[in-house]
């Protein structure tokens, strides 16, 4: 990745965000589950003390409490790992938060892989996928510090609940001095043809560089950082997958269910392409360092870059097999024989034996009868029995021969 950009952590923009939105927006209060050293929002409880609740550890009841100070006018935002905001209030967020649509900003730090040597037990591979499946519940995945306070600043003038996945660990500033971030739509960080690559989270970084590498092969790619995943813009995916028609989504999350799973939603509805998918291969992760585990499984530039050339390659080679079979179908068009020609053909091979025998004999009888009638003879008679058939003149009956008595014999008997 490109060493030169300037590197924060999520978390350290996160905490720093609170403490100077506090001003602002008056009703913000913030609650943390026992973790406020390793979320960063120790700043805030040294700032505002009278603002800050450390609930301990007890993830659902958290839930709960910012639900009902949400009732009251107040902002809460919750946080803890993205692991445990998933998994330990589900049930509190859905049916206290979100099926009442408070405006509950939900926090979740270390999400993805970067709560890396913790292991399987906190590793967040799954929070997008359940999270975004709760009605009213907005999820947004920051790909960099930058983006992380302006999301924040935005959740907490949202009408509704809200999901924000930060990371632990350092990750390149990109979008300093950029465009502001909008919920709901994509950024285009790249304009091409060839191919569609849209990522959320740290992975937009190595899509950029990615994307850098495909252009010196001669593949142009269209990029899309997608941090709104729900709701996520159709619109942008749609048009750059009509355009390029292959798509490579990438994410730090299980590819089952996640962001990957939400781009392909979209473009069913609006524009179907051929897609492959980079993320965690839905499987339990492994501990270690956090560099390590991406390369283990996948989430690298190098991986974006092979499986961009895969994709690029299949679909050049599927445009000349259909330019062959183009090629082919127009040859056969000419040597066709003409439609008049070929329906006639049909006709005829339609009409059955004995009628093509009988038909000539028929006609020539109907011609015969008509030469046997005179026209004079047609003219003379009277307009009404004109044309009409002369009756035929009735035979004399013979006369049946009437048989003379023999001469009677002179004599008499002896």
């Amino acid at each position: 990745m490109n060493t030169n950009l300037k590197l924060v952590a999520m978390r350290d923009a996160l905490g720093q965000a609170l403490v100077d939105l506090a001003p602002e927006i008056p009703e913000l209060v913030v609650l943390d589950a026992d973790v406020s050293a390793s979320t960063k929002t120790a700043a805030f409880a040294e700032a505002y003390p009278d603002r800050f609740f450390n609930i301990g550890v007890a993830e659902a009841n958290m839930a709960d409490i910012a639900a009902g100070m949400a009732t009251c006018g107040l902002r809460p935002v919750i946080n803890t790992f993205a692991l445990f905001l998933a998994l330990k209030c589900a049930d509190q967020i859905r049916n206290t938060i979100c099926y009442n649509n408070l405006p509950v900003v939900l926090a979740g730090a270390y999400g993805g892989l970067s709560d890396s040597f913790d292991g399987a037990s906190h590793q967040a591979i799954l929070d997008i996928g359940m999270l975004r499946t709760l009605p009213n519940l907005a999820v947004i995945v920051p790909a960099d510090a930058e983006e992380m306070k302006q999301a924040l600043a935005l959740a907490l003038r949202r009408n509704g609940p809200t999901y924000l996945r930060g990371c632990r660990n350092e990750t390149p500033v990109l979008f300093e001095g950029a465009e502001p971030f909008r919920i709901g739509k994509a950024r285009k960080l790249r304009d091409g043809s060839d191919l569609t690559i849209a990522a959320c989270g740290v992975p937009v970084a190595m899509a950029m560089e990615a994307a850098e590498r495909l252009a010196r092969d001669g593949i142009s790619v269209d990029l899309l950082a997608v941090a709104t995943v729900k709701p996520i813009d159709e619109a942008a995916l749609a048009a750059s997958a009509a355009k390029t028609r292959v798509v490579l989504s990438v994410e730090e999350h299980n590819v089952v269910g996640g962001f990957g799973a939400a781009v392909a939603e979209a473009l069913a509805r609006r524009a179907p392409a051929k897609m492959e998918f980079i993320g965690v291969a839905d499987r339990f992760t492994e501990s270690g360092p956090y560099d390590a585990l991406m390369q283990k499984y996948g989430i690298t530039v190098e991986a974006i870059v092979a499986r961009a050339r895969k994709l690029v390659s299949e679909k050049r080679a599927a445009t000349a097999v259909a330019a062959l079979k183009a090629v082919a179908a127009t040859k056969v068009v000419k040597l066709a024989p003409k439609p008049a020609a070929r329906k006639a053909t049909v006709k005829k091979a339609a009409t059955p034996i004995r009628k093509q025998r009988t038909a000539k004999p028929i006609v020539k009888k109907a011609a015969a009868a008509k030469k046997a009638v005179k026209p004079a003879a047609s003219a003379k008679r009277p307009a009404a029995t004109r044309g009409a058939a002369k009756p035929a003149a009735k035979k004399p009956l013979a006369k049946r021969p009437t048989r003379k008595p023999a001469p009677a014999k002179r004599g008499g008997r002896k």
